[in-house]
């Protein structure tokens, strides 16, 4: 049996039947995983030896029905603890020594018997939705000169190219559904709370949720329900529902390509199929909502850089942190902008039951060293071709990227989906439904690489 581009599930399902052991799919994983980084950079640190004996420790447990990871590779992004790792938050200049313990999201990755792997890329304190630096540039394996997005890069790369067939990321302003959609592959952020956060030093003042990256909707629920102690919980078919479509952006003159518009298009029809309604209606999103994220996203660079030597953080980042000083030195973050945001889409949702829109308003930036380009050239890139996954931070509502077929530029098209608080299970019901209507393809074309 081939485990490399194998699902999640049937890992788990073959390890606790027998059918295969922890270490036979760990170890090929590992064979597999050297020539493909070589070329796409997903992974920070590879934990070859610990990986395997952690595979023995799975082994030689005496019930493994209780696992529902059981045997499962998968990557953890670098900003996360792994107990004994260094932790990583996007180059040398920003690391601290190695962990003394997991993060509550790795614990439970591991008592659901997964092995790490290793940890993934990401750009310096996770600012950007490009990945690379001074290393190395993370590539996406559906085209190597395109970036897999960011900050959660790494983690897509590793899932698209069939390295691992689950990862973790986390989110602060679409990192988990921004690569998702640049790599053809589910990107789920769950709602506020509903997942223990707990990365840097404040969450982004409560933007940052932690989440997964699957090719499947099985794999992504699985993934959830074990990040999130829901282990055992199922989605089922939903009832009819009122979906919301919008093509508006949260960010002024900037407007979705037409493969973009066609993809949003293709789903809607695809729900409407399936039973829903759906009908064009656009959130209004206040003057002040562009405001509370900025304020956000620059304090929290400003309190993130705080652990680390300044003057040897990267430009873009200094940059950065400097205008969150600012920001936060005058009260900029200020939590009636999030409760007022989050007011106004409860009224929405209260008309709506979902809202489906797209994620990038095109195709994924160069893969280049953006970590040596200015503080400008980062924001207006990261800003204008991923503008759709922002608001839904401030407010902390759970959303999910949807592949959604292939652009006419062979690159993957995508779809967001986003719920009312406590609809994390609604979203993956509602994604089921557009897998079965219309499959994507679980890897990037010629990935995982024939082991030949």
């Amino acid at each position: 049996m081939v485990w490399v581009g194998a699902t999640a599930s049937g890992i788990a399902n073959a390890v606790r039947r027998g059918d295969a052991t922890a270490g036979e799919v760990v170890d090929a994983h590992l064979r597999a995983l050297a020539p493909a980084d070589d070329r796409l950079r997903a992974f920070r640190e590879v934990r070859t030896v610990p990986a395997l004996g952690e595979a023995g420790i799975v082994d030689d447990l005496p019930d493994l029905g209780g696992l529902a990871l059981a045997g499962v590779p998968v990557a953890v992004k670098e900003n996360t603890p792994i107990a004994g790792e260094t932790r990583w938050y996007g180059s040398a200049a920003a690391s601290l020594p190695p962990a003394e313990a997991d993060h509550e999201v790795v614990r439970r990755l591991r008592g659901a018997g997964a092995v790490v792997l290793g940890s993934t890329r990401m750009p310096e304190l996770g600012l950007f939705a490009v990945t690379d630096d001074g290393t190395g540039i993370t590539r996406n394996p559906w085209d190597e000169e395109r970036t897999p997005g960011g900050s959660s890069g790494g983690s897509a790369a590793a899932v698209a190219a069939g390295m691992v067939p689950l990862a973790h990321g986390n989110d602060g302003l679409g990192s988990l559904r921004i690569p998702a959609a640049c790599c053809g592959l589910l990107g789920f952020k769950p709602g506020h709370g509903v997942v223990p956060a707990d990365i840097g030093e404040t969450d982004w003042f409560g933007m940052v949720e932690n989440g997964v990256l699957a090719t499947t909707v099985d794999d992504a629920a699985l993934g959830f329900a074990v990040l999130a102690d829901q282990v055992g919980r199922r989605y089922t078919t939903p009832p009819r529902l009122s979906v919301a479509v919008s093509l508006r952006s949260p960010v002024a003159g900037v407007f979705p390509d037409t493969a973009v518009r066609d993809a949003v298009g293709r789903v809607a029809r695809l729900l409407v199929g399936a039973g829903h309604d759906a009908r064009r209606a656009d959130p209004r999103y206040p003057v002040g909502l562009v405001k509370a994220t900025l304020a956000r996203w620059f304090a929290g660079a400003y309190a993130d850089a705080a652990p680390f030597e300044r003057a040897e953080l990267q430009r873009r980042t200094r940059w950065h942190a400097a205008i969150g000083s600012v920001a936060f030195g005058r009260g900029m973050v200020r939590e009636q902008d999030a409760t007022r945001w989050y007011d106004e889409c409860l009224g929405f949702f209260e008309r709506h039951d979902l809202l489906l829109t797209p994620v990038l308003a095109g195709p994924p930036p160069p893969a280049r060293r953006w970590s040596e380009r200015g503080w400008l050239a980062n924001v207006i890139t990261s800003t204008r071709y991923a503008p759709y996954a922002a608001p839904w931070n401030v407010a902390g509502l759970p959303a999910l990227t949807v592949p959604a077929g292939t652009r006419p530029d062979g690159l993957p098209a995508a779809v967001q989906l986003v719920a009312p608080p406590g609809g994390e299970w609604l979203l993956l019901a509602v994604a089921a439904q557009i897998e079965a209507a219309a499959p994507w393809p679980r890897h990037a074309p010629g990935w995982p690489l024939d082991p030949a």
